[in-house]
């Protein structure tokens, strides 16, 4: 790891270094919290969680042959050398902003209330089609997470790609801290985390912390169709680009065709021309992330045949709209999260598919005072959005059953007051031939329902 002696680890964290003078000149070949990943050169931090001290495996990773450990205690008699800090989770994040800056590389941030996942896929599989691109893994997008995304960078890459996710104000203006993005992506703003920013004026405030670190002459790239964002003309005296569906974005897109759960395509437009795509994965919102991947790729030099390759080029992930042939049926696991904008999308997708369609959705979370009109809303939605049964597992999404029901009262609605009793009942309600959507928020465990599923 570039520059990361352990000498310069406790200058980049205000650490003191306390081991032997002739470790402090050896680099970290790694950095990790896990102490399952804590072998040969590793630097171990050591973080005090919830139900696990970190503390407590330092002697078990120096037995691994880890060179070293960060540590917010005094370590008597401790068999590897450690740098001592009040607090590990700031040092980590010390560090890693350090480390990036050593690297001197671009860097892609990308925040929003829905679609940061796809579109950091999606402008990762672009950019690839021109470099080496090191990209944010699974949830690793919070304070912990994107420092231990940073530490995965080695001197090959040349370039990164990192989601950012909040919940807090202030949150995004200490990742963006760390990150110093040359391009800010920004998905949309919509109605997520209330419960702490309110509403959605308060969540473009916190997503716009971005730009307190973006360097200068940075881009950002924002959806113009999007009201909040909209609003946003320039950032640090430069004009934002814009994309969206609307002709006056800078880049756009029309002739927008469904094909089922084989994906969508369009054709996308741009100063440099325009060009057909077939997007692999369904749904209108990845529409936006193939424009968002194209604005990103001209700013980064590619060609639009590049661009289109590498948006052709791209995969699903599990619980993210990732599609599974079992049992007769096909299955769509969308659950790694939901909140109303995410639900009402993946239910328009589904009335393309094939076969009966039937929807199996969760309660979602964080939605603060106005929890309740937003799952009825997402009911009633759920009425007209032509599918051929709703079920529904818990408490909030009993008010989503009732205001589907309501809209709809041909519609095949049920409901269970929790995600086992569902269940207990998954034989008799879904069938071969169907196409079953599994959506709720994280918390709800609901991939349990796909796993369940494939089984029978």
């Amino acid at each position: 790891m570039k520059n990361l002696t352990l000498e310069h680890i406790a200058l980049a964290c205000g650490g003191t270094y306390v081991g032997a003078e002739n470790k402090k000149s050896v680099c970290a070949e790694s950095i990790t919290t896990d102490s399952r990943n804590a072998d040969k050169g590793s630097l171990f931090v050591a973080i005090k969680g919830a139900r696990v001290d970190g503390h407590d495996f330092i002697s078990k990773v120096a037995e691994q042959g880890a060179l070293a450990a960060l540590s917010e205690r005094e370590l008597p008699d401790c068999p590897i050398p450690y740098i001592r800090v009040e607090s590990t989770l700031q040092a980590v994040k010390d560090i890693a902003e350090y480390y990036l800056e050593q690297l001197e590389i671009p860097v892609v941030g990308i925040t929003g209330s829905v679609g940061k996942t796809s579109t950091k896929e999606m402008i990762a599989a672009v950019l690839a089609q021109k470099y080496n691109v090191l990209k944010t893994l699974g949830n690793f997008n919070n304070e912990l997470g994107l420092p231990l995304t940073v530490f995965r960078l080695r001197e090959e890459h040349e370039i990164a790609v990192l989601e950012m996710g909040i919940n807090h104000f202030g949150e995004m203006h200490r990742l963006a801290r760390i990150a110093k993005p040359d391009t800010c992506v920004i998905t949309n703003i919509g109605y997520c985390h209330l419960e702490n920013l309110i509403d959605r004026d308060g969540v473009l405030k916190a997503k716009t912390e971005m730009f307190d670190h973006m360097k200068p002459g940075g881009t950002a790239i924002l959806n113009g169709d999007d009201d909040k964002l909209a609003t946003v003309k320039e950032v640090h005296g430069k004009k934002a680009v814009y994309f969206g569906l609307n002709p006056e974005n800078e880049i756009y897109a029309d002739e927008i065709e469904p094909k089922g759960l084989k994906g969508i395509s369009c054709r996308i437009h741009t100063a440099a021309g325009s060009f057909s795509v077939l997007i692999p994965i369904p749904g209108r919102h990845m529409v936006y992330n193939a424009l968002a991947g194209t604005a990103v790729g001209l700013q980064y030099g590619l060609i639009l045949e590049q661009i289109k390759e590498g948006i052709e080029s791209l995969q699903s992930l599990s619980g993210r709209f990732h599609i599974i042939e079992a049992n007769g049926m096909t299955i769509v696991d969308d659950c790694y999260n939901a909140n109303p904008m995410s639900m009402k999308a993946s239910l328009d997708v589904l009335k393309d598919a094939l076969g009966r369609k039937v929807a199996i959705l969760g309660d979602m979370g964080e939605l603060g005072e106005n929890e309740s009109a937003l799952h009825a809303e997402v009911g009633e939605h759920a009425a007209n959005a032509g599918i051929d049964c709703l079920i529904c597992a818990g408490t909030l999404s009993k008010g989503l059953a009732e205001a589907a029901k309501k809209t709809n009262p041909s519609l095949l609605v049920m409901h269970y007051d929790t995600r086992e009793e569902l269940m207990g009942h998954l034989g008799t309600l879904v069938k071969p031939g169907d196409t079953v959507l599994v959506k709720a928020s994280h918390a709800m465990q609901f991939e349990k329902i796909v796993e369940a599923l494939q089984k029978m």
